[in-house]
């Protein structure tokens, strides 16, 4: 199979779909790997990296898109790529489409194949594609919380894990999933009095256990998100409905109640974010002003740390890239009822049900699925 790898275009857009490793493995494989000239500059990764492996390097995304069956991506498709698409192709890439109706709406119209990193699950119905991106901005958010509540940046002046006589900052984090955990890692480290919640009371127990009481752990309910935001300094939203937009649990009366210069950090903007007045940023402005609180929303938060993020994605998509390439996308799908739930658009329809059912389309599960 002909697999191509085209450059991100995402605003500071750094991370690149096939490191020279991943890229190695699939000619090792007997596959053709074509990839656009510096895509992978980004992570350290020169064109002559990736043809010492047998890659092919080609002009432009155009060469790329028209010469290759399969497209291997890191953040959904802009829409000069959904123009590119054709229906020969199959695009392996994070795709967020629930709160995204028009980047849907292209895709479906390509007539492509279109599967998700971020619906694809495992045996014990994690998502194991997005794991490594949800660690990266857990830990992330922490970083850039800190960062923000500084003066200098708008925020209340506050240290995050404050010094001897003097608090340190309050930091709510809402979820207990694999963002949530890894933004409580860092908050506890960096000695911070962390409170996470979530719906979860066995996955909370996990966390007290395993923290041994380094941090508090509150079942979560809109009262008792209310109640923490107004001490918070730092608010992580970490919250991550499978395939489904994110619900709401920080609406815009609230964030008067909380302190001038607190700062909302929205990992969950990929699908439409957990606050209410949360919208996408980029790296080159990576927050806003609402009513006194500072909003950090980039939605490709990873790309900041863009190698780190490329191989740790590359360490769990490369095996699912492997079997597209093989078997083709209907053999490696039929094999792999995981890999299958990250089908969400084929033949012009919209093929996952939880994303169909937020989009308001109909939902068309193929019939050589089963």
């Amino acid at each position: 199979m002909r697999v191509g790898c085209p450059k991100e275009i995402k605003v500071h857009e750094y991370r690149v779909g096939l490191t020279p490793e991943s890229a190695a493995e699939l000619v090792r494989a007997g596959h053709d790997v074509l990839l656009e000239t510096k895509a992978g500059e980004g992570i350290g990764a020169p064109d002559r990296v990736y043809e010492k492996v047998g890659v092919k390097i080609l002009a432009n995304a155009d060469a790329v898109f028209e010469e290759a069956d399969m497209i291997v991506k890191v953040k959904e498709p802009q829409a000069v790529e959904i123009a590119r698409l054709k229906p020969k192709h199959t695009l392996f890439t994070y795709l967020h489409l629930a709160p995204d109706p028009e980047q849907a709406e292209g895709l479906m119209k390509s007539g492509a194949t279109c599967i998700a990193y971020e619906t694809v699950t495992d045996n014990d119905g994690r998502l194991p594609l997005l794991k490594p991106m949800s660690e990266v901005a857990g830990r992330m958010s922490i970083q850039v919380g800190a960062y923000f509540l500084e003066k200098a940046h708008g925020g209340r002046g506050v240290l995050m894990g404050g010094v001897p006589g003097v608090r340190p900052a309050d930091v709510v984090i809402l979820g207990a999933g694999v963002a949530g955990y890894n933004a409580a890692q860092i908050a506890v480290g960096m000695r911070a009095r962390v409170t996470v919640f979530d719906k979860n009371p066995g996955r909370l127990e996990e966390l007290d256990r395993e923290f041994n009481g380094r941090l508090e752990t509150v079942y979560s309910t809109k009262a008792a998100v209310e109640e923490a935001i107004k001490e918070a300094d730092v608010v992580v939203g970490a919250v991550l409905v499978a395939g489904a937009a994110a619900p709401k649990l920080i609406t815009r009366p609230m964030l008067k109640t909380m302190r001038p210069g607190a700062v909302l950090v929205d990992i969950s903007i990929d699908q439409g974010g957990c606050f209410e007045t949360s919208k996408p940023t980029t790296h080159d402005e990576p927050v806003f002003n609402i009513d006194g609180i500072i909003h950090y929303c980039v939605a490709n938060m990873p790309g900041a740390v863009s190698r780190t993020s490329a191989f740790a994605l590359n360490n769990a998509t490369l095996p699912f890239t492997l079997a597209l390439a093989n078997k083709g996308y209907k053999k490696a799908l039929q094999d792999d009822p995981h890999l299958a739930n990250g089908l969400n658009v084929y033949e012009g329809a919209s093929a996952h049900e939880a994303v169909a059912k937020d989009l308001g389309k109909p939902y068309k599960r193929p019939n050589w699925l089963g």
